[in-house]
């Protein structure tokens, strides 16, 4: 088997990229797809907290390195999703602990062993950034419809370019129709033409998600939750599926008149998965 590391970046904190990962990493492995995902924000771990594994790790990231352990060791199974695993950040640690080149070697021996490798990036582009887009041939960039998040994922997607990880698609996270449909948060596609990069899923603001993270089970086990059902979706476009894009915008109708133009297929904006 040889698989791929995709990083899960953002230019920015509390754009949702750690809750990303999970929510990909489960839905991946919904498809019979063997995952692992690495927390590599040492010093600040969250990962093993939003799958609800925090109880169950005994050895991390650094044990791995440092040689106080096997990989198989550090590789914790998921409760839900059966081919899923995660192998968990140091919390005592910072950052300058670990080389890029070390966290590399971990994700090529997990290659061997599973499918995809989903390696959650500190927020920022400090050392662990550097460290994290390393190991990886495509890149996810985690943004919300927000002045702030916009700029600074740009700066990230320069950064990966810079970096040669030029396969960068984005995940917009937190879109609120009834915000946008006012004019008081920026709609999808302008978004996407101020990064100049692809989409890969657009995922609508769900109250589900907070309930289900904090009770460490990610939301895509949640059918009735439209944010989960997106990163399925998401999961089915890395997989290589064709899924198009549907702005949740659109998907909520606001009248009579968008429910017909729906119904029609007249008036809805999708974006093609390429």
């Amino acid at each position: 088997m040889s698989g791929k590391t995709i990083v899960m970046t953002s230019g920015k904190g509390g754009v949702g990229k750690t809750t990303a990962t999970a929510n990909v990493g489960a839905a991946l492995a919904l498809r019979s797809n063997r995952v692992a995902v690495v927390d590599t924000d040492i010093g600040l771990r969250n990962l093993d907290v939003v799958m609800g594994l925090e109880n169950r790790i005994v050895y991390d990231l650094v044990d791995v390195v440092e040689g106080r352990c096997r990989i198989e060791q550090a590789l914790i199974k998921d409760k839900h999703a059966g081919e899923l695993y995660l192998i968990a950040a140091a919390q005592t640690r910072d950052k300058d602990c670990i080389t890029g080149e070390q966290l590399t070697g971990v994700c090529r021996r997990l290659e061997d062993n599973f499918d995809y490798v989903i390696v959650d990036c500190p927020a920022g582009i400090e050392q662990g950034f550097k460290n994290a887009i390393s190991a990886a041939q495509e890149a996810l960039v985690v943004t919300t419809p927000e002045v702030s998040a916009i700029r600074d994922a740009d700066r990230v997607i320069g950064l990966l370019h810079a970096s040669n990880v030029r396969d960068a698609k984005l995940i917009i996270n937190r879109i609120k129709p009834e915000m946008v449909r006012q004019g008081n948060m920026m709609d999808a596609s302008d978004v996407l033409e101020m990064l100049a990069v692809d989409a890969i899923g657009l995922v609508p603001s769900d109250d589900r998600v907070i309930t289900a993270t904090n009770n460490g089970t990610p939301v895509v086990y949640d059918p009735t939750s439209p944010s989960g059902r997106e990163f399925v979706r998401i999961a089915a476009r890395i997989d290589g599926d064709y899924v198009p894009i549907i702005d949740p915008v659109e998907e909520q109708p606001t009248s009579i008149m968008d429910k017909v133009r729906n119904l029609m297929g007249i008036n809805r904006r999708t974006s093609a998965h390429v």
